[in-house]
């Protein structure tokens, strides 16, 4: 790698880190926020010995194929990669790295927004005060579901599962997971957690249902219309890990049928634009791929983006170098 590594970065990010990759590296920023087209990205990816791309960019076999022969890193910000041929990067001799660690716990906070709020139709509330159409208490008026004493099921209990449940356990929910094998013993025990191998079987018997684990070829459309059928009428469930793994399709169906009870979801299919029938249900809540979207997190993943470059410029192995293509990834991951 050159002395000065050239670093080309595909997004906008937090100013601080701009200015601190502007002056450790020669930094190709970019002046506008939008995401860059394929042909784009290939001619980025041509002339650079470290790619820094985001969730929003397709980094596909054909870009990695347009890669020069410098490129040496593509340090991904954001702890997910499956936007990323890592199959491709590989085979190329290119290191992948990604940000884990530093969105827990603003992707719990997240998820317990919506595992509140759902059941207790905080949004189609606020709705109905800037319509105007709110004409005063009533005994029966807008009546939701009580969130404590609830049963919620994780699917994922990595570490964002983990911290979702932590918070659970604050609001007086009882705690079941599922995930490809348990957790050990005394993190079950710390959260009071309730194993379930069969994902069927949990589905069927909580009441709220929390997504938070990968994306992989084994999780797209986890969560199809026979899973759906198997919740109940009353349940809810919350979607902050990838769109993908949710048949949104299905859940639309779910929603509009009263076959569950509502939706929170900040992750869709195609990542800026939810399944159109989403968007006519009151049951639902839709935000905008915001579960890591705060000031602390941003720093702090663009921290680890500059130390995966500083360790490969140092000839030392990148902390968060993602496992190749082909290993186990259990949910936990």
């Amino acid at each position: 790698m050159a002395k000065t590594p050239r670093v080309f970065i595909t997004r906008r990010l937090p100013s601080e880190i701009e200015t601190r990759m502007a002056d450790l590296f020669e930094a190709v920023l970019r002046m506008d926020d939008r995401p860059l087209t394929q042909d784009e990205l290939k001619a980025g990816i041509a002339d650079c010995d470290v790619f820094v791309p985001t969730v929003s960019d397709d980094i596909n076999a054909d870009v990695i194929a347009a890669a020069g022969p410098r490129l040496r890193l593509i340090a991904n910000f954001g702890a997910g990669t499956d936007h990323i041929d890592r199959g491709a990067a590989y085979r190329r001799g290119v290191t992948v790295t990604n940000t884990p660690g530093v969105l827990t716990e603003d992707t719990a906070d997240l998820a317990m927004a919506l595992i509140l709020s759902v059941p207790r139709r905080l949004i189609e509330g606020d709705r109905m005060m800037r319509a105007g159409t709110f004409e005063g208490w009533a005994p029966t008026h807008m009546l939701g579901s009580r969130v404590k004493g609830k049963a919620l099921g994780i699917v994922g209990m990595g570490r964002i599962g983990q911290a979702v449940a932590k918070r659970a356990n604050a609001f007086g929910l009882s705690v079941h997971y599922h995930n490809r094998h348990p957790v050990p013993a005394g993190i079950e025990t710390a959260l009071g957690a309730h194993y379930h191998a069969d994902l069927d079987e949990m589905l069927g018997c909580v009441d709220i249902v929390s997504l938070n684990c990968p994306y992989t070829p084994l999780t797209h459309h986890l969560i199809d219309k026979d899973r759906l059928a198997r919740m109940k009428p009353d349940s809810f469930i919350v979607n902050t890990a990838r769109g993908e793994v949710i048949d949104e399709s299905a859940l639309a169906r779910a929603l509009e049928t009263g076959q569950i009870g509502g939706a929170g979801l900040d992750v869709f299919e195609n990542d800026a634009k939810p399944h159109d029938d989403l968007l006519k249900l009151d049951n639902v809540i839709l935000t905008p791929h915001i579960g890591s979207a705060t000031h602390e997190s941003r720093r702090e993943m663009g921290e680890k983006v500059l130390i995966n470059i500083r360790a490969l410029m140092d000839h030392h192995a990148c902390p968060d170098r993602v496992l190749p293509p082909g290993k186990s990834f259990s949910l936990a991951s």
